[in-house]
């Protein structure tokens, strides 16, 4: 995966290709331009960072099929759908099928651009969101099963001297529990805790 932000762009038409490629570049960014859905899926990293610009209508694989052969093989690039044809109805399926945003033709070059940056900003957003979620899961995974059943019966909100007695164990040992368990996961406050188990859960269910 490349370490800085790339903006891919799949477009049929040459002259739309040189024309964005050219745009972009110029304020320093990164372009990797494909003129088909193929292409590109042949040759970017899942991993990849920064966005696309995706040509709505093309011949083969239109941009709403590729969009969503990108979501089945785990590739997360905000999306901006580019075309000259546009309707409502086609904007709002773009949108339903996960696009991060639509721009019609003719645009503005400041107004792609603005997208642009907000789409790079919201695929890094959300990068940095997925590394602290996995932090977080292996953090987890480093406590022992009693642990994790203390842990869990405090996140469901239950008092040490509740938990002390289903478990038949003393208070202190729960305390001591407790203890080893917010070292470990690095939190100060059972507040912290809560939110780092259902951030972690939130985020598994999402994948599975």
């Amino acid at each position: 995966m490349k370490s800085n932000p790339v903006v891919y762009l799949v477009d049929d038409e040459p002259i739309a290709r040189k024309t964005l490629t050219h745009l972009l570049s110029t304020v320093g960014m990164q372009v990797e331009a494909f003129s088909s859905a193929a292409d590109f899926l042949q040759n970017v990293d899942v991993q990849a960072n920064g966005c696309l610009l995706l040509d709505l209508f093309m011949p083969n694989i239109s941009g709403l099929d590729l969009l969503q052969m990108m979501h089945e093989r785990g590739i997360t690039l905000p999306t901006i759908f580019v075309t000259g044809h546009g309707d409502v109805t086609t904007a709002v399926r773009a949108m339903k099928a996960g696009a991060f945003d639509y721009i019609e033709k003719p645009f503005g070059h400041q107004e792609l651009l603005d997208r642009v940056n907000q789409a790079i900003a919201q695929d890094a957003r959300q990068r940095g969101h997925i590394r602290l979620v996995r932090d977080w899961s292996h953090r987890l995974s480093t406590l022992s099963d009693r642990e994790r059943q203390v842990m869990d019966m405090v996140v469901a909100g239950r008092m040490s001297k509740e938990i002390a007695t289903e478990l038949g164990v003393s208070l202190k040992t729960i305390e001591r529990h407790r203890s080893r368990i917010m070292e470990k996961v690095q939190v100060g406050s059972v507040a912290e805790l809560v939110r780092v188990v259902m951030s972690t859960e939130s985020e598994l269910a999402m994948v599975a």
